[in-house]
């Protein structure tokens, strides 16, 4: 078939949970709902004035984050950006990001690529409140 139709609530399981943060935060990682080859997709909702609990860098894949509904800041290295609706960060390989929300929450689209083989997840590095100020 050409092309797979999803709904991001409906259709992809949210594994928020897995994070340890409050019962708000949303996670649905689409990439497998989809059936993407190459390329990958999540959904965030981080509930409002609550900082994503983990930073993380990619050693290949390049990241696309679409703010889609409120507002928030973006670490990425040492660096701390505003970021609000229909705002757009592309964040290269090696660069490590997290992100905190505003008074309205922050609502994202986060498009990755290339397509990292069978284990996606040997491509990431991970640290618990690595945006720990």
């Amino acid at each position: 078939m050409p092309f797979t139709h999803r709904n991001l609530r409906a259709d992809v399981p949210d594994v928020g949970s897995n994070f340890d943060g409050p019962p708000e935060l949303e996670f649905r990682h689409a990439s497998a709902a989809l059936g993407l080859e190459r390329s990958g997709l999540s959904y965030q909702w981080v509930p409002p004035g609550y900082r994503f609990p983990y930073g993380h860098t990619h050693r290949e894949q390049e990241e696309v984050y679409v703010v889609v509904g409120g507002s928030g800041r973006m670490k990425l290295d040492e660096v701390v950006i505003e970021v609000g609706r229909l705002d757009v960060v592309r964040v290269a390989p090696g660069t490590w990001r997290g992100y905190e929300a505003g008074p309205d929450g922050l609502e994202l689209l986060v498009v990755g690529a290339p397509h990292l083989g069978d284990d996606p997840r040997a491509d990431v590095e991970g640290r618990r409140d690595w945006w720990a100020t």
